[in-house]
């Protein structure tokens, strides 16, 4: 199997690279090209005193929740050398600016090329391999394990969406998963899935992403409210992390239907921040940008890493990812400062976390504009049933804490197992 996956990636070089250079040509940040193919410079050697272990989170997502997980790594084995690479800039970016206490070094993963992938390993000398949620490649998973690193998926899942297609070439998962030593999944439906991929062993340790939330409720409501520029008893509406279009288009909809508030909004993408601002203009009247001071009635955040705090100042918050069919974004962070949470039907991405929250009372399904403008005029009318859904949202997050100190013991766990590498194939 890994010599037909060489061979089909070279076959199909002429796609994967243009659509690479077309990706990256839009980011403000372009990607180190010399870390991508695994030439990685100034990267202390890990000894058997400070074995290194090698975290890979794809982009500002994963690297958000990696963090607990890194800081129980940091909290519980100080002496270990971790390495957290990332794949795009934008992941990047957030690495640098709100976890560099929490790594030893950050670089780019590489292409999964064989030549590349060996340069890496060449460099990096992990003992173990930790991957977060799905980012599985061939040639990576293959060269760690020839290098005697242990291999551990962590915060695993396998959404609804991808796995009748996963299925259908569960022959290449088969051969795949078999590169992976510990599948560590989110819930038990995760586990049972990748095992009928072909995993040989999953376990449930929950979803980390539960420690990642607490993590910005310290944040100060008036603070933020007057960087914000938004005045005191300002009733406030924040939207989190819209996906396309089509969901801009969903939500500004509804708010456009209401009056006397003011609206802040965070595409999941900033390179949808001009067009949202133009049509946020149409439907608003106005639309500031966070980094130039906000202010009005609606401010464009286009800054990284500050919405998990910026939820603060909410009086009800709009999830996107679920108005259109795209899995659901991230509403376990406006549920941990205790916010009610309007979202869409497609949640599949955060089935049990969106479930959880709507059996306890703290969330609102909206399928149309028209019902999303009706939830959102009376939860602003509602005082006793904002605090109420605030309530059970706190209490819900309070009891799923803990999954990051199993996954970063179940990490520590993997490296007496670890076979010391003594000579390059």
């Amino acid at each position: 199997m890994l010599t037909l996956y060489n061979l089909l990636l070279v076959l199909a070089a002429p796609f994967w690279v243009t659509w690479m250079w077309l990706r990256t040509r839009a980011r403000a940040e372009k990607p180190d090209w010399r870390e991508r193919m695994g030439l990685y410079r100034g990267l202390p050697k890990p000894t058997p005193a400070q074995p290194r272990v090698w975290v890979h989170a794809v982009s500002v997502g994963e690297v958000v929740a990696a963090m607990p997980i890194l800081r129980e790594l940091r909290r519980l084995a100080p002496h270990v050398q971790i390495l957290l690479s990332v794949t795009t800039s934008s992941g990047h970016q957030t690495a640098r600016e709100k976890a560099t206490d929490l790594y030893d070094s950050l670089v780019y993963f590489p292409l999964d090329v064989p030549r590349y992938v060996l340069h890496a390993m060449v460099r990096a000398r992990p003992s173990v391999v930790a991957i977060m949620e799905t980012e599985l490649w061939m040639n990576f998973l293959h060269f760690a394990q020839t290098f005697g690193a242990r291999t551990v998926l962590l915060n695993g899942r396998i959404s609804d969406r991808s796995y009748p297609r996963s299925m259908k070439i569960r022959f290449f998962y088969r051969a795949l998963l078999k590169k992976m030593d510990r599948c560590l999944m989110q819930t038990p439906q995760d586990a049972e899935r990748i095992q009928d991929l072909g995993a040989q062993e999953a376990s449930v340790l929950g979803n980390c992403k539960f420690d990642e939330a607490i993590a910005g409720t310290d944040a100060d409501p008036n603070e933020w409210r007057q960087t914000l520029g938004i005045a005191p008893g300002a009733r406030v509406v924040v939207v989190g992390s819209t996906r396309g279009e089509d969901e801009e288009a969903f939500v500004l909809d509804a708010l456009a239907r209401l009056t006397e508030l003011v609206v802040v909004y965070a595409p999941r993408h900033l390179e949808r921040l001009e067009p949202l601002r133009t049509q946020a203009q149409k439907s608003l009247g106005e639309a500031s940008l966070r980094s130039e001071g906000g202010g009005g009635r609606c401010i464009l955040l286009d800054t990284y890493g500050e919405l998990s705090k910026i939820y603060c100042v909410a009086d009800v918050v709009i999830i996107g990812g679920g108005f259109g069919p795209y899995g659901g974004q991230n509403l376990i962070q406006p549920l941990a400062h205790g916010k009610p949470v309007l979202h869409g039907p497609h949640m599949q991405n955060f089935r049990d976390a969106s479930e959880a929250a709507a059996r306890v009372g703290a969330t609102q399904v909206c399928a149309t504009p028209d019902q999303l403008a009706d939830a959102l005029q009376s939860l602003l009318n509602d005082a006793e049933r904002r605090e109420a859904m605030g309530r059970a949202a706190r209490q819900m997050i309070e009891e799923s804490r803990g999954a990051s100190q199993r996954y970063a013991e179940a990490i520590l766990a993997e490296l007496p197992q670890a076979q010391v590498f003594r000579s390059t194939p």
